[in-house]
């Protein structure tokens, strides 16, 4: 489905479908995208599909509408452009469709079974082992100057890649870049800035000084060498300033200390995200006394500059746009979160108030029977919200399992105790087949407790067959089984109910997939599997539609004696 993504703006990490044919984008309610920006008109732009194609039309809008850092009247979309309405930034984004089924239809993966598979693995290296190439110092020796300073250049370009593909952090980003620059280029002081999204104002991020103990001055950077960087969108090398006719006598950069200085633009995709300076500094009595003319910056400084800023301002955008999509993630997942448990609690006070009703017509006639059946009805929807709450709490906990010495078998067979009243409700049979030799072990009682109840109560809730004359009798059975050889625990619960369709099997432990209509919650299985995950377990699943199902949660089994406690 095409999509705009707002990277930047009030309404950062908000994700908008185009499904229509037509939508209008602007700060009034009634568009199809609105945008709580102050800097957006009411009606700002329009959306319009022709075929395939989107095209997006400015409506005269007070502050322009910009594709890609240019502003147009009309411009049709490609995927991957940046929308700029107002000081709003969209990411647009389209699959490919037709691109994809013609590769798939000419593209075949072959099994070894298959005749005419007669390819095999000769050799095999590691990232490691591959980058070796910029290394070899015995070939380095014998190869021309030439050929040296671009083996040289392009181990300090795959470094940097190596650099920004390694963190989604911008500040140590930023920092690891600074610190490369000053391994490469003999600079005395550098600074990296960014420029602020609401300001459009240049921000320092990281400032680097070869010798930072030596001197703990302010970098003074000239406002010259910035204006011109980022209204040329040209990086500038300076030797000697009074020489250059860029600046002029009362430039700021003449009065300062400043032999050479590199100011070049991080230019990325679509626009310029920042500026990387370096400069080579004396103070001015030491200038006079050194008098030296050598220069240390060259053109391929220069080069070799632009090209790292060029990576770093990807790695700016990439890491910007990557958040932008989180926080889209994140909005979708409360906003589900939110409807699922809405519908859940609502069920649950109809049926509080339902019960609160009988009550309420049993003590205006006095009649004891129906103020308790309206109790029952009242105390069973206080356990199904209270089971809600625990399964909301466990699941978005992260937490280590707080291990005890116990035995599997009391705790299974307290869940199996627990839950005869629920298997009668249904006309079920609920037995228990402990294993003898079940030792005592170490794990979380009240975890796994949690756990194997979620699971026996979706057996007993399997053999619901009202519908269904010749169903067969409904019985669920829980056994404990200890592997000693193989250290692991089983608890087995087996049932004769519907049993789960191959299509739904993939989909059981998804948060708030549930085929139980409004009795179910959709956060039992995922609960339980999350506590298994937390011992180290799993939790194996067969079933036959019809037939029934088998669950068997499995855990390691650590002897209480093996654990060594504190102290």
């Amino acid at each position: 489905m095409p999509s705009l993504f707002v990277i930047r703006g009030n309404d950062q990490g908000a994700r908008f479908e185009l499904e229509l044919e037509a939508l209008t984008v602007g700060r009034d309610s009634t568009n199809g995208i609105q945008l709580h920006d102050t800097e957006v008109s009411r009606r700002h732009a329009e959306l319009r599909r022709n075929g395939r194609e989107l095209t997006i039309t400015d409506l005269g809008s007070s502050n322009g509408t910009f594709v890609n850092g240019h502003r147009i009247e009309s411009h049709a979309l490609a995927s991957g452009d940046q929308l700029q309405v107002g000081s709003t930034l969209l990411l647009y984004t389209a699959p490919d469709e037709d691109s994809s089924r013609a590769a798939a239809s000419r593209i075949d993966i072959i099994g070894p079974q298959t005749s005419g598979d007669s390819s095999r693995i000769v050799r095999s290296m590691r990232h490691d082992e591959g980058s070796s190439i910029f290394q070899s110092e015995a070939s380095a020796a014998a190869e021309s100057p030439w050929l040296a300073r671009a083996r040289s250049n392009l181990q300090i370009m795959y470094r940097t890649a190596l650099a920004v593909s390694h963190t989604l952090d911008i500040d140590q980003l930023l920092g690891r870049i600074m610190e490369l620059i000053f391994e490469w280029v003999e600079a005395d002081r550098g600074c990296l800035m960014l420029i602020d999204a609401e300001t459009k104002q240049l921000v320092p991020k990281v400032r680097r000084d070869r010798r930072p103990g030596e001197s703990q001055d302010r970098l003074t950077i000239s406002q010259t060498i910035l204006d011109y960087v980022l209204e040329h969108n040209e990086g500038v090398l300076t030797s000697n300033a009074r020489e250059d006719t860029r600046w002029n006598p009362a430039a700021s950069i003449l009065a300062q200390s400043i032999r050479e200085a590199i100011c070049v633009p991080m230019r990325g995709r679509y626009d310029v995200v920042g500026v990387i300076y370096i400069d080579t500094y004396l103070p001015p009595e030491q200038l006079i006394q050194s008098g030296r003319k050598q220069t240390r910056f060259t053109d391929e400084h220069l080069k070799l500059m632009i090209a790292i800023a060029h990576q770093a301002a990807l790695a700016v955008e990439d890491t910007r746009h990557y958040s932008a999509l989180v926080q889209a993630e994140r909005l979708a997942a409360i906003g589900q979160t939110i409807a699922m448990l809405s519908h859940h609690i609502k069920n649950i006070l109809q049926g509080i108030r339902g019960g609160s009703y009988l009550i309420d017509m049993g003590l205006s006639n006095h009649d004891e029977n129906i103020i308790r059946k309206g109790w029952d009805i009242v105390e069973k929807n206080q356990g199904r919200i209270s089971t809600l709450v625990m399964d909301m709490l466990t699941f978005s906990k992260d937490r280590e399992p707080e291990l005890s010495s116990a035995n599997l078998n009391e705790v299974t067979a307290d869940v199996v105790e627990l839950m005869q009243t629920r298997a009668a409700d249904f006309d079920a049979t609920l037995t228990y087949e402990p294993a003898l030799n079940m030792p005592t072990l170490t794990f979380d009682p009240e975890g796994l407790h949690r756990a194997i109840l979620n699971i026996v109560t979706n057996a007993i809730d399997a053999c619901d067959w009202q519908d269904d004359e010749e169903h067969p009798p409904a019985r669920v059975t829980v056994r404990t089984e200890y592997d000693g050889p193989g250290h692991v625990a089983r608890v087995v619960v087996e049932d004769t109910g519907r049993g789960i369709a191959p299509e739904d099997r993939e989909r059981m432990f998804t948060l708030f997939m549930s085929k139980k209509g409004g009795r179910g919650t959709g956060l039992g299985l995922p609960v339980s599997n999350k506590i298994l995950q937390e011992h180290g377990g799993r939790i194996v699943v067969d079933s036959t539609p019809g037939a029934g199902s088998r669950f068997t949660i499995e855990l390691p089994a650590v002897h209480a004696e093996a654990t060594v406690g504190p102290g």
